[in-house]
C-alpha cells in the first residue's frame, strides 16, 4: 500500500510538471472569443493527468478488494481459534494466509481484471488524442472560430516522451500480470492433475 501510494505521489508530481500548461499555453492565431477553448476541447476531451489518475483508480481497486479478502480471512480464522476450533497457530501467528479457494479466485479475478484496464486505457489513449504522439501543430474549423485556424500545443517532444514512457510502465505492468496469472492457473491445473494422478 504504501508503494501504491508512493508510486501516485511520484506520477502526480512529474505529470503536473509536464501538462500544468497544458491549457494555458496552447496558442491558436486566432482572437476569435472562445475558439481556443473549443479548439481545446476538440483536441483534448480529457487531461492526461485525469485520465492517469483515473487509469490508478481503476488499476489499484483489484488490489484492495484482495487485501479487504485478507482481512477478513484472518479475521475469521481467529474468531473460529477463540471458538475452540483446530487452527495452525504457527499460521495464525506469522499472518500467512495461502493463496487457495476463495482468495485463489478472488486474487487470480483482481490479476484478470488489472490486466483488462491496463489494455483498455491504452486503447483509449490511442483512440481519444489519435495515436501516442503529441502534434506541434493541429488545425481547428470548430465553431465559434470564424476559419480553419492553426493551433499549437507546449512541449510536444517532452508530453510525447511522457506519455510513451508512461505507456511502456503500463505495457510491463500488463506482461508481469499476465505471467503471474499464467502461473497460478499452470500451477492450480498442475496440482489437479497431480491428485487425479493418485487417485487413479
Amino acid at each position: 500500500m504504501n508503494k501504491m501510494i508512493l508510486s501516485a505521489t511520484r506520477f502526480s508530481l512529474a505529470a503536473e510538471r509536464v501538462w500544468g500548461d497544458e491549457q494555458q499555453d496552447f496558442v491558436c492565431n486566432t482572437l476569435q472569443p472562445g475558439c481556443r477553448n473549443v479548439c481545446y476541447d476538440h483536441f483534448f476531451p480529457i487531461s492526461h493527468i485525469r485520465l492517469w489518475a483515473l487509469q490508478l483508480i481503476f488499476v489499484s481497486t483489484p488490489a484492495l478488494l484482495v487485501a479487504m479478502h485478507v482481512a477478513y480471512t484472518r479475521h475469521e480464522k481467529k474468531r473460529r481459534f477463540r471458538k475452540g476450533e483446530k487452527i495452525d497457530i504457527e499460521e495464525l501467528k506469522n499472518q500467512r494466509i495461502h493463496i487457495r479457494g476463495p482468495l485463489w479466485w478472488t486474487y487470480t479475478s483482481s490479476i484478470f481484471f488489472r490486466v483488462v484496464f491496463e489494455a483498455v486505457f491504452m486503447y483509449v489513449f490511442y483512440y481519444m488524442y489519435d495515436g501516442y504522439q503529441m502534434p506541434r501543430l493541429v488545425k481547428c474549423d470548430a465553431w465559434p472560430c470564424p476559419n480553419t485556424v492553426d493551433c499549437f500545443v507546449s512541449r510536444p517532444t517532452e508530453k510525447t516522451t511522457f506519455t510513451i514512457f508512461m505507456l511502456a510502465v503500463s505495457g510491463i505492468c500488463m506482461m508481469l500480470n499476465l505471467a503471474e496469472l499464467c502461473y497460478l492457473v499452470i500451477k492450480v491445473c498442475t496440482k489437479e492433475s497431480g491428485k487425479a494422478a493418485v487417485l487413479k
